[in-house]
């Protein structure tokens, strides 16, 4: 009797230890692109890239509040437009994977899609996305 419980238990403990890692991460998308100028971080509630280096003139800022960042970081829920947003601080974190040129990665019904021209994220649900490289930035 106690051998047949251990047979349940030790399987359904092993797998609990190898599921819950992969369970954890499933919804957690973190990358960079290949320049390294632009780092991402992605889940089914959104996306947001920041770009370390620009040359594009964002639009006039909203009331951010002294040493908040503003144009660099572009953000993207589903179902709603595509946004820049203030933001104090960075999703830039050494050794995050790099998201090839031409590759996609998704997450419900966003998709970012490297691209040699930029980074360009997309809610398939609403057509809302964002593009942003180094030298210019669109918002739809």
């Amino acid at each position: 009797m106690k051998i047949a419980a251990l047979a349940l238990v030790v399987p359904a403990t092993v797998a609990a230890a190898i599921a819950l890692p992969v369970t954890a991460r499933a919804d957690d998308r973190n990358f960079q692109s290949p320049s390294g100028n632009i780092y991402c971080a992605m889940d089914t509630g959104g996306v947001a890239c920041d770009i370390s280096d620009f040359t594009y003139q964002p639009p006039p800022p909203p009331e951010c509040g002294k040493h908040i960042a503003w144009g660099s970081r572009f953000t993207l829920a589903p179902g709603r437009p595509s946004a820049i947003e203030c933001h104090g601080d960075t999703l830039r974190v050494p050794g995050e994977p790099t998201l090839d040129y031409g590759k996609s990665i998704s997450a419900g019904t966003l998709t970012c899609d490297s691209e040699p021209s930029g980074m360009k994220c997309t809610d398939s649900s609403t057509g809302h996305y964002f593009r942003v490289s180094r030298d210019s930035f669109n918002l739809g």
